[in-house]
């Protein structure tokens, strides 16, 4: 694929990194294949992850087409962006063609990025994967490379204020790859769970302590920590997702009203229920 957008997008990127003072500690870079396709499967704690989670494939000089929603492909200024850089949209309502674009992208030796936990962890612990990363490499036929970040929920996450103050440290470890075989992947999804989990766990121990004293809001309740833990997350998810189902019907409630003629309600009738008719 023609990349004339990646290469100035990776070079302001990595500005923008030096202006905010960002410090890298990378781990096990090179288990991303310098040929061939790949799918790298990343935990997601931050809003950032998408730019930063790129990065770990730079030692080995790749790049990663994302597996994004479709919204971001929509909107008017990402939109274009995303396209340039060749990203993979991933429209809910038709799960199978993004599966299959997927596929296409690997078979083609393309490194692919998706994120298996779907939505950001308030707990900052590895949620309950959906099993499409190991179903992809194993049809693809490629590598499923674990990558953990650790430090980029600092920067811009859930339920907390956003801080691009300077001199954070942003640490990406990345996982020696797994081979799924497609036989059974609910067995192959959890052995990409635990993988990604010790990964994790390495990355917050090595993890500068200075950066994470006891009691910080980014660090994980069993490490002392004060973020959700992993019970109170899936609580705090059910509680957005039953206000984002209730605002999607309001919405549709106010389209529906404002396509009815002036001071009908529903089915043609009045405020009160009586058909004007």
């Amino acid at each position: 694929m023609r990349d004339l957008t990646y290469p100035p997008i990776i070079l302001t990127a990595k500005a923008a990194f030096k202006a905010l003072g960002l410090k890298f500690q990378m781990y096990g870079t090179e288990n991303i294949p310098r040929t061939g396709g790949a799918l790298l499967a990343v935990n997601h704690i931050s809003y950032v992850d998408f730019i930063l989670s790129g990065f770990a494939a730079q030692p080995s000089g790749r790049v990663v087409r994302f597996m994004a929603k479709r919204e971001t492909f929509d909107h008017k200024i990402s939109g274009p962006i995303m396209r340039s850089l060749h990203h993979i949209s991933v429209d809910r309502a038709d799960g199978l063609a993004s599966y299959n674009e997927g596929v296409r992208y690997l078979r083609m030796g393309e490194v692919v990025g998706i994120f298996p936990e779907a939505t950001i962890s308030r707990s900052f612990e590895i949620k309950d994967l959906k099993s499409g990363a190991t179903r992809l490499a194993a049809e693809a036929g490629v590598p499923l490379v674990p990558v953990i970040l650790w430090g980029t929920q600092r920067l811009m996450t859930k339920d907390h204020p956003r801080d691009f103050s300077r001199g954070k440290t942003i640490a990406i470890s990345v996982g020696e790859p797994l081979h799924p075989t497609g036989k059974n992947s609910v067995a192959e999804t959890a052995q990409l769970r635990e993988a990604m989990s010790e990964t994790l766990d390495r990355t917050i121990r090595a993890y500068p302590d200075v950066e994470q004293p006891p009691g910080s809001w980014w660090l994980p309740a069993r490490y002392g920590g004060s973020a959700p833990t992993p019970e109170e997350a899936k609580r705090l998810d059910s509680e957005e997702q039953r206000a984002r189902a209730r605002k999607r019907a309001e919405q549709r409630a106010a389209r529906r009203a404002a396509q009815q003629p002036d001071g009908q309600g529903p089915d043609g009738q009045g405020p009160d229920g009586a058909s004007k008719d």
